[in-house]
């Protein structure tokens, strides 16, 4: 624990103490340092079918997501993979095998070790990006939480569990935990839950908060970005800052398919990059799953690119995803029908809400990405449904290139917005 986060600790306990009626809900450790988890008992298979598991979950949600409307998406998937892995956890029956279903996650035996070693791979540390991952367990203080459940929790996620009180101090609660997303993705996420989410019934809510920091391998000189069109549609062209680059030397791994180009932009420390895939016509001749990517990937080679254009963007995204998990395939776990009594030993708990919120900045230097997701649970009834979805120009995939696990997913529709 740093020296900093203890003199912040003990000058809010002192301010407590002298007010009498200053209610303090600690964060369940250090923002910036999340725990280490046991992975123990992890292969090099292992990892790899959860990394499948994952990137097959993100193509079906960003299917879902870009049904309907026309603006930017950006999500992460394993940031929602991470929160509803800790749901299921605590799933029983039919609301489990619908869970397992929808982000095909394998058997506990194999899942909790090689999400440990995913959980720690992203936290292990590079001096040349920052990249780092936390979930936590938000309790009500006096919910009788199976210690069980905390266990595995803490022991194969980093999920430390705090007592908050959502009957009493509702808002205070939502602020905190508001607070500490805030800190752990570096001022990017902010009000992840928003007002009104959260009440008197509501007994846990579950986090995960994931944060990247990269600089290009190779950057783009802001001297030679100019305003160049941008084609949402043919007929629609807007002027947006474009970056340009002339690689000299530098050689990119890239493949020209039938019916489109895919292009790895790497980012210094080697292991993680981001995948631009342009369609040669529109993005609905591109049928996008986790066989595809493979497929594109295996065709990519070290190439010489005569110049590279890619416009500048920043935005971020907030979905509340009820509908799409139950459009997936877990219906249940919404309903009062739902069985999460490996969290409490009762049937009293189902989902109230999923809510994902993402941010990303690209630009010459490099990117910045951040997204969080909560699951609140809840003894009564749900919140009314809202449905974001998407459909864009061009998508991108920020991944750590050692397994391919798919850390941001996006796409864009118009960069200058």
């Amino acid at each position: 624990m740093s020296k900093k986060f203890l003199i912040v600790l003990v000058l809010l306990l002192s301010i407590a103490a002298a007010t009498g009626t200053a209610v303090l809900f600690l964060y369940p450790y250090e923002p910036s340092n999340p725990p280490e988890a046991d992975d123990t008992g992890s292969t090099e298979e292992g990892i790899i079918e959860v990394v499948n598991t994952n990137n097959q979950f993100a193509f079906e949600l960003y299917s879902d997501l870009s049904k309907s409307e026309t603006e930017n998406i950006f999500f992460s998937p394993y940031s929602i993979s991470s929160a509803l892995a800790m749901v299921y956890e605590g799933a029983r029956a039919e609301t489990a095998e619908e869970i397992k279903s929808v982000f095909h996650f394998p058997d506990y035996s194999k899942l909790r070790s090689n999400f440990a070693a995913i959980y720690n791979g992203i936290n292990s540390g590079n001096q040349d990006y920052e990249l780092r991952t936390g979930n936590a367990l938000w309790v009500q203080q006096d919910y009788p939480v199976l210690k069980n459940y905390t266990e595995v929790i803490e022991r194969y996620y980093g999920g430390k569990a705090t007592n908050v009180d959502f009957i009493k101090e509702t808002e205070k609660s939502r602020q905190t935990i508001n607070s500490f997303i805030e800190e752990q993705t570096n001022g990017k996420i902010k009000e992840l839950i928003p007002e009104g989410f959260l009440d008197s019934m509501t007994r846990l809510v579950i986090t995960n908060a994931i944060y990247f920091k990269g600089t290009w391998k190779w950057q783009f000189d802001p001297k030679d970005t100019k305003d160049r069109d941008f084609k949402i549609t043919p007929t629609n062209v807007v002027k947006v800052p474009m970056m340009y680059m002339k690689p000299e030397k530098a050689m990119f791994n890239y493949a020209h398919l039938e019916d489109l180009q895919i292009l790895e932009l790497p980012y210094k420390g080697e292991n993680v990059s981001m995948l631009i895939i342009l369609p040669e016509k529109d993005l609905n001749s591109i049928h996008l799953t986790a066989e595809n990517l493979e497929k594109w990937k295996s065709e990519m080679k070290k190439t010489k690119i005569e110049s590279i254009y890619l416009p500048k963007f920043e935005f971020d995204t907030k979905y509340l995803l009820n509908e799409n998990l139950k459009t997936l395939g877990m219906p249940t776990a919404f309903t009062p029908s739902a069985d999460f009594s490996g969290i409490s030993g009762k049937k009293d708990l189902f989902i109230d809400f999923v809510i994902h919120k993402a941010y990303v900045k690209v630009d010459e230097e490099g990117t910045e990405a951040a997204a969080a997701t909560g699951v609140g649970m809840k003894l009564t009834a749900m919140p009314e449904s809202i449905v974001f979805r998407a459909d864009h120009p061009f998508l991108f995939i920020i991944q750590q290139k050692d397994t391919g696990n798919i850390l941001f997913m996006g796409r864009v529709v118009n960069p200058a917005e």
